[in-house]
């Protein structure tokens, strides 16, 4: 964590701004929306590492994030197990269950992968809907155990339930720039670059595909099993289609393939759509063409935008003093060449 706060001076402002942000504004409310931004946002940092990093578009999370609800959920309700258990024993079988489909939807590349996988989050939907007897159908799960007790610390008001998302979210910061920065992360970035480079050049594919799909899911379904003891009342919508393309708008226009892009793009969007609250159904009209707009004019979305800006601006300091250098030879030429005719 200490590397990250080094190199990563957004990191430190946005730990500072969210801690200090139910101090400055102490509004349930608000406070509830945030801790769902930073859900969502935990959910968007597991897609931009498989899509990001290492090319490969899944349509499923949506399903994953609804497995990791629903496991935590049916563990809560129907059995006696400690929530912390529960929790991980809902990323695991997601996990399992990212590693089957993995298998198989890894076999393909680009639009195929993408149509396999959003055909796998729609029955993913689709057996979460139907199975009444298991999920509860159209009715959901109620009654889902928030967070227990660890030690002094209880998690029953809306602001400790907010530091605890927090942490969960700076948790997957942390791992996702211990990742990016390591050899597993360049394998991942060559495959992104070029797959058949990287196996020409001895790299498992395979293997480091299904590695990153497994850790996708992972995360997916951490969101998913935050959302369900946070709100504790999931239904099958929480699995549906548009919450996959919820989580990509956050990603394009933060900037896929960074790692700020999760937090900028989930942000943005989310404050966007609460000020806009007042029109309605209406907001949308204008909501709409800014997105279009964005993604015209910052195909890389703004995190990436503003790393193209500092690129620029560092090519141009780097070729300024060569401009210089040559100005003061050509004037010094010049001179010579009237000292010499006078």
């Amino acid at each position: 964590m200490v590397s990250l706060l080094k190199n990563k001076g957004w990191v430190i402002g946005f730990i500072i701004a969210a801690i200090l942000f139910p101090f400055v504004l102490s509004n349930d409310y608000f406070l509830h929306v945030l801790t769902l931004a930073f859900i969502w946002m935990i959910a968007v940092y597991g897609l931009n590492l498989l899509a990001g990093y290492t090319g490969y578009l899944s349509l499923a999370h949506a399903g994953f994030f609804a497995i990791g609800a629903y496991s935590l959920g049916l563990l809560s309700v129907n059995t006696d197990i400690n929530f912390w258990l529960a929790l991980l024993l809902a990323c695991l079988i997601t996990s399992a269950i990212g590693a089957v489909v993995g298998l198989v939807a890894l076999r393909t590349r680009e639009h195929f992968f993408a149509i396999y996988t959003l055909c796998v989050g729609y029955i993913i939907y689709l057996v979460i809907d139907k199975w009444d007897s298991l999920t509860g159908g159209v009715r959901g799960l109620i009654g889902i155990e928030s967070p227990s007790a660890i030690g002094p610390l209880t998690f029953e008001t809306p602001l400790s339930q907010y530091y605890l998302v927090l942490f969960f979210l700076l948790f997957t910061v942390l791992i996702m720039y211990r990742i990016v920065h390591s050899l597993t992360g360049r394998t991942f970035i060559a495959i992104r670059n070029s797959e058949d480079l990287a196996q020409t050049i001895g790299i498992s594919t395979m293997k480091n595909k299904l590695l990153v799909f497994v850790l996708s899911t992972f995360f997916a379904s951490l969101a998913g099993a935050l959302y369900a003891s946070f709100i504790r009342f999931i239904g099958p919508d929480i699995g549906y289609i548009t919450i996959i393309f919820d989580l990509l708008t956050y990603l394009i226009v933060g900037g896929i393939g960074t790692l700020a892009g999760p937090i900028v793009g989930t942000f943005l969007i989310v404050a966007v759509s609460q000020s806009l609250q007042f029109l309605q159904d209406y907001r949308m009209l204008i909501f709409g063409p800014l997105l279009t707009l964005l993604v015209i004019f910052y195909p890389r979305g703004i995190v990436g935008a503003y790393h193209d800006w500092r690129m620029k601006m560092a090519a141009r300091k780097r070729n300024r003093p060569q401009k210089e250098q040559r100005y003061f030879e050509a004037e010094t030429d010049e001179s010579e060449k009237k000292i010499k005719e006078g």
